[in-house]
């Protein structure tokens, strides 16, 4: 590295001292400008650079989550798995956090995860607890799971997925956009959705198979539990039954003693 602020950094990362690591590359941005940091960037390890950004604290400004570069924001966020969120919390904050700063192109940031290996299943992640909110935006354009239920109203339209691209795709109109400009997960699926159809096409895809892995679990784990109901009533119903009489009608011993 040819910084000596990046090595610092990286040692402090190493330690734990994520705020003191943010403030080495902070340092280094005001002592030699904001293009520095952005170059050093690429020679940080992509790990590393995740254990900043996803310390991100919306009450404080973070330097290194302003200047991140798409592409270096890429490559440390598909590592964020390793960290076994099963919530996701922690990668929804810090995505909003960077590819909805001032004056930046969420699509833009959205198209590098893309093109990282693992960025399908990371944006996945980060919509998986909306599955069924996202599928209903694809058919009805709309994230209201109660409109178009009346069989009156116009119908879903025929699931045409996997034909879904940039040139059959239309393109919606900025008033839609600003319905849904919450700088989290609708504004994301509203972006990937009639920007960048071919990516959206292929997190739904993900999302679909999860969830169909969700019902089979959650099929069998009602089953197994019938199973166990079933056998705990048939355990009961031998313990209440009557024990069998095998009295032969002959005294015992102590009796004919007598």
């Amino acid at each position: 590295m040819n910084y000596p602020a990046l090595i610092e950094a990286q040692n402090l990362v190493q330690v734990g001292d994520i705020a003191g690591a943010e403030h080495a590359l902070a340092t280094l941005a005001e002592t030699q400008g904001d293009q520095a940091l952005v170059a050093a960037l690429d020679e940080f390890p992509a790990k590393d650079l995740l254990a900043i950004i996803r310390e991100y604290d919306s009450s404080k400004e973070s330097l290194v989550n302003l200047l991140v570069t798409p592409e270096q924001f890429a490559q440390a966020v598909v590592l964020e798995k390793r960290y076994k969120d099963l919530t996701h919390e922690q990668l929804r904050g810090m995505i909003n956090s960077v590819i909805f700063r001032e004056g930046a192109d969420a699509a833009e940031f959205l198209y590098e995860i893309a093109e990282v290996e693992g960025g399908y299943d990371s944006l996945a992640d980060y919509l998986q607890d909306r599955t069924q909110m996202v599928e209903h935006f694809y058919r009805y354009a709309t994230f209201d799971l109660y409109e178009y239920g009346d069989e009156n109203k116009t119908q879903a339209i025929d699931d045409d997925l996997l034909s879904l691209t940039r040139d059959t795709e239309t393109r919606a109109s900025a008033i839609d956009r600003a319905n849904v400009e919450d700088h989290d997960w609708m504004e994301v699926t509203y972006i990937l959705r009639y920007e960048l159809p071919e990516i959206f096409r292929e997190v739904l895809m993900k999302l679909r198979a999860r969830y169909q892995v969700y019902l089979r679990n959650l099929q069998n784990d009602e089953f197994a539990e019938g199973a166990v109901a079933e056998s705990t009533e048939e355990d009961e119903d031998e313990v209440g039954a009557p024990k069998k009489n095998t009295d032969d009608g002959d005294d015992d011993d102590e009796e004919s003693a007598l």
